[in-house]
C-alpha cells in the first residue's frame, strides 16, 4: 500500500473536483447509518464549501423520475446547473459524468453520495484503479445500515481511498486563516452548519459588539 502522507497529499481547492451522487428522496428514505437530517446538513455544507473555494462540482442523480430530484438544499447552491441523470448505478461507468470530471483538469477527486456501499463504493473503486486520487466524504454519505456504511468504508480504504469529513475537508482547503480570500465565506458556512460551534461563534460576535455597562456608583 502507498501511504498517503506529506504536504502534497493534502487537498487543495485548485486541484479538487467534487462529485455529489444520488442525494435523492428514495435513498434518504432507507438511510439508516446516520440521522437523515445530518446527512442533508452535511451534504449541503459540503456543496457550499466547494462553491466558496471555487471547486468544480458535478451533480448527478439516478433515474430521478422514480427516485426523486436531488435535495433542493444542494441544487439551490448551484442554481441553473445541470444535474446529470443516469441509468448506471456505478457513476463512473457514465461517460457524461466522467467527461465532466476530466474537463475540469483536476486530479483530486472528491466523492460523497447515497448509498455508501453501492453508489459511492463502485465509482470510488473504479476511479482508484484508473489512477485517480480519491477522497470520500463519509459524513455527507450514508448507507442502508451502520454495517453497510462501515464495511464500504473499509473496502474503499483497502482499495486506496482517502476518508474525510466535510469540515475536515473545508479546513484543509482553507489551510491558513491568513488566506483571507475565502475565510469570510467559510465562516458563514460554519455558522449555519456546525451546530454548537456555529452558535457559539454567533454568540461571540454578539458579545464583542455588546457595549460594556457603565459602572454604577
Amino acid at each position: 500500500m502507498t501511504f498517503r502522507n506529506g504536504l502534497d497529499s493534502l487537498l487543495r481547492p485548485e486541484d479538487s473536483v467534487l462529485v455529489l451522487i444520488d442525494h435523492q428522496p428514495y435513498q434518504l428514505a432507507n438511510l439508516n447509518s446516520h440521522d437523515p437530517q445530518m446527512v442533508v446538513n452535511n451534504s449541503t455544507a459540503l456543496a457550499k464549501a466547494a462553491k466558496a473555494f471555487g471547486v468544480p462540482t458535478i451533480l448527478t442523480s439516478v433515474i430521478a423520475d422514480r427516485g426523486g430530484l436531488l435535495f433542493p438544499q444542494i441544487t439551490d447552491v448551484f442554481p441553473g446547473q445541470e444535474v446529470i441523470d443516469r441509468t448506471f448505478i456505478n457513476t463512473w461507468e457514465d461517460k457524461k459524468v466522467v467527461d465532466a470530471v476530466k474537463a475540469t483538469g483536476r486530479k483530486q477527486l472528491i466523492i460523497a453520495g447515497l448509498w455508501t456501499e453501492i453508489c459511492v463504493a463502485m465509482p470510488v473503486i473504479q476511479a482508484l484503479g484508473e489512477g485517480w486520487d480519491v477522497t470520500v466524504i463519509t459524513d455527507a454519505s450514508g448507507g442502508t445500515s451502520v454495517e453497510a456504511h462501515e464495511v464500504a468504508i473499509q473496502r474503499m480504504i483497502a482499495a486506496g481511498a482517502n476518508m474525510m469529513t466535510w469540515l475536515a475537508l473545508a479546513s484543509e482547503w482553507q489551510r491558513d486563516w491568513a488566506r483571507t480570500e475565502h475565510a469570510a465565506e467559510l465562516s458563514d458556512i460554519l455558522k449555519y452548519h456546525v451546530g454548537g460551534s456555529g452558535i457559539a461563534f454567533l454568540w461571540e460576535q454578539q458579545l464583542l459588539n455588546t457595549p460594556v455597562p457603565s459602572a454604577v456608583s
